[in-house]
């Protein structure tokens, strides 16, 4: 069976039928979902080939005015900015780094993975620094991608930069 109706209860205390699909637009199944979509479990990787797999993510912070004019750069770069709680994008790399290696840990089924490497570069661009673009960089030789790693620790790493100019 490749869909089936889930019964909902809306706000007027009605049951509605909601159809709902586990195979996606290119008629693929999701590797999660059982064929019936009732239950899920992890990917069994087992048989897959040990390789090197890379992924990258990117995200972005805005800063309003008010905060690029409150922070000063510790040393007239454009690579750092200097808070009340310390160096900002220092610390954000930090807390990037060490979401990436704690992913399956956040993300319930996800393969924990021995990480060859996570690098953080943030950078600021826009109109007088007013963006700070974070990638993140992972890389990892098993037998399963490492691109929830990545998106973890480019996302931790800019809601450190927010929780740090707030």
């Amino acid at each position: 069976v490749d869909d089936y109706t889930k019964t909902k209860k809306s706000k007027s205390k009605k049951s509605r039928k909601i159809p709902i699909s586990t195979k996606n637009e290119n008629n693929e199944t999701f590797t999660h979902l059982s064929p019936s979509g009732e239950s899920v479990s992890m990917v069994d990787v087992g048989a897959k080939a040990v390789t090197t797999r890379v992924a990258k993510a990117r995200t972005h912070v805005l800063f309003p005015p008010e905060v690029v004019e409150a922070f000063r750069s510790h040393d007239g770069s454009a690579n750092e900015m200097v808070g009340p709680k310390g160096p900002i994008f220092s610390t954000a790399k930090i807390a990037g780094i060490m979401a990436a290696k704690r992913t399956s840990d956040l993300i319930p089924l996800c393969h924990p993975l021995p990480l060859d490497k996570v690098d953080i570069k943030i950078r600021l661009e826009g109109d007088n620094g007013n963006k700070a673009v974070v990638e993140c960089e992972c890389r990892v030789t098993h037998k399963t991608g490492v691109e929830m790693e990545a998106l973890t620790g480019a996302t931790v790493a800019a809601l450190t930069i927010y929780d740090m100019c707030k």
